[in-house]
């Protein structure tokens, strides 16, 4: 490592250095000539520019070229004619400037003990003004591929979130297990550095098969191509290396370039579901009568797919989970990815809830309980410091009724009696701090699970729309067919129920 200032010497690049480069006889592909005779990518307005300016945060710290979101920010209005030619040029001719692919990579430990380096996140830090650009960009990627995507990968999606894709997991296993002679294989994936190896040439044909234009597909792979990094920890920055592999975490389109990059990894068979968030990936198999060679086949075939696009399973965080409510059950053969055998365990934190082999929400509550009790604390002293009512009001919801109603919609309705007396206990002891009534748990997971219901409703593209199925009288909801108590309290049953109700 060597010591040079934070910000490398050549990542020191003025506003003139940038107007200079924005040239267009300095914007050039592979060949070096400017394309003329393609589809030129939408192209971006001044207006636009001003508007991703002046919201930039002026906390934020600069990216390696020095220029800070306070200066867009407080000179929107001159620097938003200059970037608009930039980012026109840069659209026009599929080429990114030099100093706009520059990323310091920090990195951000995943857990308090470290013990190797695969335990650091490697966040990139990037030029804000690349930044501003890319977010001018996402909307328009977005058009084009949102109606091809996935419906089962939740990420990144408008009227999508973490609660969807649980819910959704829960009513695939449960529905299922309605059914005599059945039970269920969660397989939940965990990928090595999955951001660091997308291929900017494969995700090129990924792009253009999800009717991306060719301009758009070249500009993103010059984007991700011949990206210069160094690493900064603490006052130390190592040399400046290249790359042209992977998507550095941190840029704005890294996110949405990785869910069309795993985009066409879907299951081909209706017993076997695969569930994606980002890089969080979880298989399902709905197993009858013992029948486990569909689900074995689309293990296999995930297994093939990533080692086909540069993806690499970590076998030894890779976990699977039984659900299986039989009363005679028979050892089940543990699966093997990579010659490593597949550990089998009887909970696991899903998308940030903790889900169990039988189904129950006492671990997950209890951790939620810990969070809130700790934060009581805090509320306390602001009550000694005498705040007024209406800021300790949002203190608490902000900081701890956010924490007890985490995914409310997913675990209510199955809780036990004790259990919501624990959470509303907690409620109770704020109201006495504060000296005010404060909404009860009942009333926060009525209130919510009525409205998710109605946006779900309302979204034919959201895979849990067709759970709401209005009755030809069009006053009412169909009724989902239950057989178990643990089905008939899960999400969709309970929604439909309540909007019933009104």
């Amino acid at each position: 490592m060597q010591h040079p200032s934070p910000t490398p010497p050549t990542a020191q690049v003025s506003s003139a250095t940038l107007v200079s480069h924005a040239s267009p006889t300095t914007f050039t592909t592979v060949n070096g000539t400017v394309p003329t005779d393609h589809p030129s990518l939408s192209t971006v307005t001044e207006e636009d520019v001003l508007r991703v300016f002046r919201k930039q945060n002026p906390r934020k710290s600069p990216g390696p070229d020095s220029v800070s979101p306070a200066t867009l920010r407080h000179c929107a209005e001159e620097l938003s004619p200059i970037f608009t030619h930039i980012f026109n040029i840069s659209l026009e001719s599929c080429h990114v400037p030099a100093c706009f692919k520059l990323s310091i990579i920090v990195p951000v430990p995943k857990k308090p003990r470290i013990t190797g380096l695969n335990d650091y996140r490697p966040v990139a830090l990037t030029s804000v003004i690349m930044k501003s650009f890319e977010r001018l960009v996402l909307p328009h990627l977005k058009s084009f591929t949102s109606p091809l995507l996935d419906p089962l990968q939740f990420a990144y999606r408008a009227n999508r979130s973490v609660d969807d894709a649980i819910n959704l997991a829960l009513h695939f296993i449960l529905q299922h297990l309605d059914s005599p002679g059945t039970y269920a294989r969660i397989l939940f994936v965990d990928f090595s550095s999955v951001f660091n190896t997308i291929l900017p040439a494969l995700l090129q044909d990924k792009l253009s098969m999800l009717n991306v234009p060719n301009s758009t597909c070249r500009w993103i792979t010059d984007f991700l191509t011949d990206r210069r990094q160094c690493v900064r920890l603490g006052k130390n920055v190592s040399t400046t290396q290249t790359f042209s592999t992977g998507s550095p975490q941190g840029c704005v389109l890294s996110p949405l370039l990785f869910s069309l990059y795993t985009n066409c990894c879907t299951s081909s068979h209706d017993s076997v579901k695969l569930i994606k968030f980002a890089d969080d990936t979880t298989l399902i198999g709905l197993i009858s009568d013992g029948d486990e060679s569909a689900y074995r086949r689309e293990v296999e075939r995930l297994v093939y797919w990533c080692s086909s696009n540069n993806l690499e399973l970590n076998a030894q965080k890779t976990v699977e989970m039984i659900v299986d409510f039989r009363k005679v059950t028979a050892p089940s053969l543990p699966l093997v990815l990579t010659d490593t055998p597949v550990t089998t365990v009887d909970s696991f934190r899903f998308l940030g809830t903790t889900i169990t082999h039988d189904l129950r929400w006492e671990p997950s509550i209890s951790s939620l309980i810990k969070k809130a009790q700790q934060r009581m604390y805090f509320l306390r002293q602001l009550k000694k410091a005498k705040l007024p009512v209406q800021m300790m009001v949002q203190f608490y919801t902000a900081i701890i009724e956010s924490i007890l109603t985490s995914s409310i919609t997913v675990w209510y309705t199955g809780a036990t009696v004790r259990d919501k007396h624990r959470l509303q206990h907690i409620m109770r002891s704020a109201e006495k701090v504060i000296g005010c009534s404060l909404p009860s748990l009942q009333d926060l997971y009525v209130s919510r699970t009525r409205g998710r219901a109605g946006r779900l409703a309302a979204d034919p593209s959201h895979p849990g729309h067709r759970l709401f199925e209005p009755l030809p009288s069009g006053r009412r909801l169909r009724s989902i067919r239950t057989r178990t108590s643990c089905h008939k309290n899960s999400f969709f049953p309970s929604a439909v129920r309540l909007v019933n109700s009104l």
